[in-house]
């Protein structure tokens, strides 16, 4: 049975084709949703966060021989503010970009196209045809994320592609329907829909 959410649904009906059908809809699960690369990144954010409001107090006099009343180091207080900055996006800030970015991200999958759009300070919107898919990644089970293409890692080494920190982003190298329910119905949908249209032109022309 088709799971389709109406309010999804509606939002992409401007967009669709002549004689396009949408099979699957939704939106991201709003709630916080930890994936694998959390196991290194909040660590990481914890440790940099940590250390960037540790050098800050340092240079303010509030922790160790500077006394308090001496004027701080302004070069030393504006070098650590970008890493304080950074750090508590790390920690919490990406957590509520990303719940902001969830409420206003929509999906849809048709007999033709994986569509997705978003709402947030411009409009968005991304589709890939289903008879050119190179590949789909899938993680998590109840929720998880179905990359349309291989699942590149958050950080990238020289030459090697990355993905960047939110799977939300419209701009990421490889699309992807993030924090969605039922990442597997969604996936198999997605499969038998693209083996479907590849099929259609050799059934034509036969």
């Amino acid at each position: 049975m088709a799971i389709i959410d109406s309010v999804a649904a509606q939002k992409f009906q401007p967009e669709l084709l002549s004689g396009e059908s949408i099979y699957w809809a939704g939106m991201p699960n709003p709630s916080i949703v930890f994936h694998s690369e959390d196991l290194g990144l909040i660590p990481f954010s914890l440790l940099w966060g940590g250390f960037a409001i540790f050098w800050e107090a340092i240079v303010l006099g509030y922790w160790g021989n500077t006394p308090r009343s001496s004027s701080p180091s302004i070069f030393g207080v504006l070098w650590g503010i970008p890493f304080v900055v950074v750090g508590q996006y790390l920690i919490w800030g990406r957590f509520v970009v990303d719940a902001w970015l969830k409420r206003r991200t929509y999906y849809a999958v048709t007999n033709r196209r994986v569509l997705l759009l978003q709402e947030s300070w411009k409009r968005k919107s991304k589709f890939i045809f289903l008879d050119s898919l190179p590949e789909l990644s899938r993680d998590g089970t109840s929720t998880g994320t179905v990359w349309l293409g291989p699942k590149y890692p958050s950080f990238g080494g020289r030459g090697r592609a990355s993905r960047g920190w939110s799977r939300f982003s419209m701009s990421s190298l490889v699309p992807a329907l993030a924090d969605i329910d039922n990442p597997d119905y969604v996936e198999r949908l997605i499969l038998e829909l693209r083996e479907k249209s590849r099929s259609l032109p050799e059934s034509a022309s036969s």
